[in-house]
């Protein structure tokens, strides 16, 4: 309990924290699908997106899916140029289904794609859970398997859906992924040339999630002669934690290219596997994003200064979080070759504890490459590397430090929002400063593109990329081509980084901070800035403060407006951004929120009982504020004028509804929507005084209700088809016998005084 009291408690202050961090980190612009300038390819026979390969050389877009690969234009998806249908035989399926799998896993995932050379793809599919891989010859307008299929233990996963990760580099092809069926094996393979895996311990790999494998060419002029490594990210079970529970941490692996094995210790295994924990948390809070979900690797021209972008969510609670850390190649080579070694230790009352080695290292370091120091010490390869050596790489495969993010915090923090996939483009900016723009996709089938500025987080918009809520599973970028690349389940998608166009004003160009856009001053447009010519001097671009000062204001035209006296009046006005807000002016003059006349809320403006005195001028503002300095925007302007006739106005009201935008007068109240969202605004007071009204009334009506059944029981009411019968015996009895005729005279008007008590029953 006390465990479980602990992570309560962090978990809130995590809570508080992340509320108070990344309250403001809300999207500037939300785009619907119905706007969103995007190509898509859905075809029939496509389903079960697998992969997705971009090839810049060749123009191309490869899809794998389940039991085809799909080649497409990558100019222009919605073109297909070639496919190739790769089936599972019916004896495989067949077999499959008897070992308990369900008949749609078993068929022909195709999980890898990667790149050979220009006419040759390497392609693994799960094959009905025994995988295969084989090489696929691409033509202009044909593409087809060589029929050399292998067994790929290793190389692919039995099944579609579990993570992994593959690089292919100088003819070898790197793996990280399952090794049996059971998917009990986890392991990181070399095939092809030099085959050297993983040792099957705990210590190495335990329960591991593979999302991402890439190549660093860290020997290019290196001083040391330094050799190439492969990390390998993925999220275990920790080892070197003693808790009630399991915890799941992030990891970053390291290999070399240039590893053979050992030569009696660790044949045909990884004499240069290490491993450190991936941190990613909120610095004031002892608390990690300890899931990493996706990796993506931000080239530059000198591999030093290349950036590691991940995505990571939490173990414990409902947080709804999503953190996106980056780490340097300094940091990363600080860990493994500087940093502590941790190993296991035999303690009472527990079979073994994980501390920092604190002994005699052997030379040369275990777990480093072979560099200009070993070789001087006469090891020229791993098999070359005495066995104490050896003996200490395999005990000892954990860093006893972490990888800390650049910055020592996350570069985006994000509530409401599970992100799944990451890519990264660096755009140079007016100001020839450099920016990283993050493209995020979501579970939901959204993308945020976001940036970090001086530590301040920004989200530039989100796109809904889906009509329904789709995953995004995919997520390529070409660079080259200025186009990302989204895969989902049932659908591949093709859009730009950059929507400029979508700007239209100066001011809410500049405010987008997106580094590719500019205002244009001779153009009156946001334009994309590369495809600029040489001369900038008649464009504003303001991405680190979004300081649009310079932007000119532009007169509005003014909307007439003509309405009947005594009726409502309802002005339309949306804010430029979802970081706006509007204000709203008669005759210049502010209105107030607590003015009793107006109904301020999300969309517009009511005027109520319109009289004389409100006819003028109405502007409305859109105000964003950008590091602490106000922009103001007139955003519509309405000029009302008040008529007598009330037929007039009906054809005013139909006129203006036929104009996007136009003020709308109605008659009796205010339309629908409007009352909709008028819980929203500060005359939340005026409504609850209507309510008030209403159940009084409603109380009254019963009273009368419940009073008209009293006295017709009393028989102070007759029907009306009685009171003729009533009358006319009453006539016959009275001639009969004039002595009633008093009595009868002194009943009628008990009944009157009665009836005049309670004035509502005569109606």
């Amino acid at each position: 309990m006390g465990g479980t009291a602990v992570v309560l408690c962090l978990v809130l202050q995590l809570m508080q924290e992340v509320k108070a961090s990344v309250g403001n980190c809300i999207p500037r612009k939300t785009v619907k699908y119905q706007t969103l300038n995007a190509e898509m390819f859905v075809k029939e026979g496509l389903s079960n997106v697998s992969a997705l390969l971009v090839d810049e050389e060749t123009d191309r877009l490869f899809v794998g899916g389940r039991d085809v690969i799909s080649a497409l234009d990558l100019n222009n998806i919605s073109r297909e140029t070639a496919r190739e249908h790769w089936l599972a035989t019916q004896e495989r399926q067949l077999e499959c289904i008897r070992r308990g799998k369900d008949k749609i896993r078993c068929q022909n995932y195709i999980l890898v794609l990667r790149k050979i050379n220009d006419s040759h793809l390497y392609v693994c599919g799960t094959n009905a859970y025994h995988p295969l891989c084989d090489h696929m010859v691409i033509q202009r307008t044909k593409m087809h398997l060589q029929g050399r299929a292998e067994e790929s233990r290793g190389k692919c996963p039995f099944e579609p859906t579990l993570k992994h990760a593959a690089v292919f580099v100088d003819g070898a092809f790197y793996s990280a992924t399952s090794n049996n069926f059971l998917g009990t094996e986890p392991i990181i393979l070399r095939s092809m040339q030099n085959p050297v895996r993983t040792e099957f311990k705990t210590s190495w790999l335990n329960e591991p999630s593979f999302v991402g494998m890439e190549i660093v060419p860290e020997s290019e002029f290196s001083p040391d002669g330094d050799d190439d490594k492969i990390y390998v990210f993925f999220t275990e079970t920790a080892v070197e934690f003693e808790f009630y529970d399991k915890i799941l941490v992030s990891r970053i692996a390291r290999i070399c290219k240039g590893d053979l094995g050992g030569k009696r210790l660790l044949q045909r295994r990884w004499t240069s596997f290490l491993k450190a924990r991936l941190s990613c948390s909120v610095p004031e809070l002892d608390f990690h994003f300890n899931i990493i979900q996706d990796i993506f690797f931000l080239r530059r021209g000198k591999w030093q200064d290349s950036v590691f972008y991940g995505i990571f969510s939490q173990q414990w609670g409902r947080l709804d979080v999503s953190a996106v850390c980056a780490y340097s190649m300094a940091g990363i080579q600080e860990a493994f070759s500087k940093g502590s070694y941790r190993g296991p230790i035999a303690v009472e009352h527990s079979h073994v504890r994980w501390v920092a080695f604190r002994g005699e290292v052997p030379v040369p370091r275990p777990g480093a490459c072979i560099d200009n120091f070993a070789r001087n010490l006469g090891y020229n390869t791993s098999s070359d590397l005495p066995d104490k050596v050896l003996q200490f790489a395999r005990d000892h495969p954990l860093m006893d430090g972490a990888v800390n993010p650049v910055g020592g915090r996350p570069a985006l923090l994000k509530r409401s929002s599970n992100y799944t996939r990451i890519v990264v483009d660096r755009v140079t900016g007016l100001d020839k400063q450099t920016y990283d723009v993050m493209f995020l996709g979501t579970d939901d089938g959204y993308l945020h593109k976001a940036l970090n500025c001086d530590g301040e987080m920004f989200i530039v918009e989100e796109l809904q990329l889906f009509l329904s809520p789709e995953p995004v599973q995919f997520l390529q970028l070409s660079a080259k081509k200025g186009m990302l690349y989204v895969g989902s389940p049932s659908a591949v998608l093709q859009l730009p980084v950059s929507g400029c166009q979508r700007y239209k004003r100066c001011l809410d160009c500049v405010l987008a901070r997106d580094p590719y856009c500019a205002w244009s001053q001779a153009a009156r447009a946001c334009v994309l800035l590369p495809h600029q010519p040489a001369g900038t001097q008649n464009l504003i671009q303001n991405v680190k403060y979004g300081d649009a000062s310079g932007c000119l204001s532009a007169e509005n035209d003014v909307r007439k407006h003509l309405f009947t006296l005594g009726n409502n009046v309802h002005l339309k006005c949306v804010p430029l951004s979802n970081l706006a807000r509007v204000v709203w002016k008669f005759n210049g003059s502010r209105i107030q929120d607590k003015d009793s006349k107006y109904l301020l809320y999300d969309g517009g403006i009511a005027i109520f009982n319109a009289t004389a005195a409100e006819t003028g001028f109405y502007d409305c503002l859109s105000v964003e504020t950008s590091r602490a300095k106000e922009f103001f925007v007139t955003v519509a302007r309405y000029a009302l004028y008040a008529q007598q006739s009330t037929e007039k106005a009906n054809v005013n009201a139909a006129t203006d509804g036929n104009n996007e935008g136009e003020a709308v007068g109605f008659q009796s109240s205010v339309s629908t929507y409007l009352l909709k969202d008028a819980p929203k605004q500060k005359s939340v007071g005026s409504q609850k005084e209507n309510l008030v009204l209403k159940l009084l009334g409603a109380g009254f009506a019963l009273l009368f209700f419940f009073l008209f059944i009293w006295n017709f029981y009393k028989g102070h009411i007759s029907l009306p088809w009685r009171i003729g019968e009533t009358s006319s015996k009453d006539t016959n009895a009275d001639l009969e016998n004039p002595e009633l005729t008093t009595e009868r005279s002194e009943a009628v008007r008990e009944s009157s005084a009665v009836q005049a008590d309670v004035p509502c029953l005569n109606e």
